[in-house]
């Protein structure tokens, strides 16, 4: 079985869609979090990873939603937040509320958090990579630092896929990965999307210059 992993979408549609054209064949799709924030399109985003049954876990931006709060001092995220407020649909609001934190697939083989299997508001870096993080499962996939990575151990992989909205790594590409749980390999990947076309609409909807700005730099 082939799985796509996705994470930290960030309401970016032409990232997702670029990923999502770019990815080779898979037999199912899963995210690690965050799939409104910072960028233009939430509700499209939140439409797409319905429509194909993309089994999620709830990211600090999804819970900020779902909570009806927002962040006391990020004003790029807080703009995010309102926008996801104000645009997404009872249903795709229910669908917010739903996320888990925690979801485990595949006969419990892969298992999906956000930030850390401990904490899902924890960053977790790749120098934090280590078999500690596992428990029982052959892939733990997490999100949360838009940093791309994977790491394979005696007791089976660590990975994050990467942002697809929001990259932070310094490559402006859309990241995502792939898992063969047949053969136990992880493939990372990463695709150009129309970068511009976010930043003026990220202008053109009222949102922070700089959430545009920083999509240029993969910061």
């Amino acid at each position: 079985m082939r799985i796509g992993l996705l994470s930290d979408v960030h309401a970016n549609r032409v990232a997702l869609e670029a990923v999502l054209e770019d990815m080779p064949p898979v037999d199912r799709l899963v995210h690690a979090g965050d799939v409104v924030g910072y960028n233009p399109w939430p509700a499209d985003c939140v439409e797409t990873l319905r429509e194909r049954n993309v089994s999620s876990v709830m990211g600090n931006h999804d819970r900020q939603v779902a909570n009806r709060t927002n962040f006391p001092a990020n004003r790029m995220a807080q703009a995010g937040i309102r926008r996801a407020t104000i645009t997404l649909t009872a249903d795709q609001l229910e669908w917010i509320e739903g996320l888990p934190a925690v979801r485990r697939c595949c006969d419990d083989r892969v298992k999906i958090v956000h930030g850390h299997p401990e904490d899902p508001d924890r960053y977790t870096y790749p120098d934090e990579f280590g078999p500690h993080l596992l428990e029982d499962e052959d892939v733990l996939v997490m999100g949360h630092t838009h940093v791309q990575h994977a790491e394979q151990f005696e007791e089976g992989f660590v990975v994050n896929p990467g942002s697809v909205g929001q990259p932070r790594d310094h490559d402006p590409r859309a990241a995502y990965a792939v898992v063969d749980l047949g053969a136990l390999q992880v493939e990372t990947h990463r695709v150009e999307y129309d970068v511009e076309a976010v930043v003026d609409a990220v202008e053109e909807v009222g949102l922070p210059h700089q959430s545009g700005e920083r999509l240029k730099r993969g910061e």
